[in-house]
């Protein structure tokens, strides 16, 4: 039966958040250099602030990567909801201690084994996806971090109404914020050329023209999310034509009809 290039290519985008998904663009690097930076400062808190698909947990992941041999440094990469499994997080990755999940941790009695500490450790927490927390696990962390044994960068999506943010005593903690944007058209094609030819699909990443780069960059908005969605539908469409009809797409250059189909499959135009 034969197989399609185009199914590897299409799971090239599959939107996901590791180390080798992750895609050094200057302002990436830029921003990941500000936050270690920070991290060298007395500063209790950092935040990492942008919309969904800014690359947040990008940058947030390639961090601890950057940090994980020099620093104690801890990364959750997914929100723990519930206080009691969250303090036993904490508490576990600061005394490299596991205890039985029927245990609780007391919160009075973390802050002082962390207040203990102080002068002779220094931890840092990463912590993504914030806004899922609730105010009273956020008030805790805040206290953790007023030990200054604790520092935590985290990071929230940006919001209209930004009612986290605009909580004075949350504002007099974060002394550093990073606010993470929509890629560039410029910034957009490296990320596609890069992401394409690092698993050695460069005749592929060769076909985009720079009208093919603004077309998806105007739908998408230079979100990183939304561009990996565009690629995804576009490359399983090029992968259904190669099976079935193989003579209507070009080896050398991308089809505009095609390029316009992914854009009305994903609702950006309509028909």
């Amino acid at each position: 039966m034969k197989q399609s290039k185009f199914k590897d290519v299409k799971n090239i985008f599959i939107d996901t958040v590791d180390t080798e998904s992750y895609v050094e663009l200057d302002s990436m690097r830029y921003n990941c250099e500000v936050l270690e930076e920070s991290l060298k400062k007395p500063l209790k808190m950092i935040l990492l602030f942008g919309k969904p698909g800014t690359g947040k947990s990008m940058t947030l992941n390639r961090l601890w990567f950057n940090l994980k041999n020099s620093r104690e440094i801890h990364y959750f990469d997914a929100p723990i909801l519930s206080e009691k499994a969250f303090l036993r997080s904490i508490y576990e990755s600061i005394s490299s201690q596991q205890i039985p999940q029927n245990m609780r941790v007391n919160f009075d009695g973390l802050l002082k084994y962390c207040q203990k500490l102080r002068g002779e450790r220094e931890i840092v927490f990463l912590l993504d996806e914030c806004q899922l927390y609730s105010e009273a696990l956020m008030e805790k962390i805040r206290l953790l971090s007023d030990t200054r044994v604790v520092k935590f960068v985290i990071t929230l999506h940006k919001t209209e109404n930004e009612d986290v943010i605009a909580k004075e005593h949350f504002k007099t903690r974060i002394w550093e914020i990073v606010e993470l944007l929509n890629a560039g058209e410029e910034d957009l094609n490296v990320y596609i050329q890069k992401k394409l030819i690092r698993k050695g699909f460069v005749e592929v990443a060769n076909m985009f023209s720079k009208k093919d780069i603004k077309f998806i960059h105007t739908h998408s908005k230079g979100n990183f999310r939304e561009t990996n969605k565009f690629l995804y539908t576009f490359f399983s469409i090029y992968e259904y034509y190669d099976l079935h009809q193989p003579e209507r797409i070009s080896s050398h250059k991308f089809s505009k009809k095609i390029l316009e189909m992914t854009a009305i499959k994903l609702g950006y135009i309509y028909d």
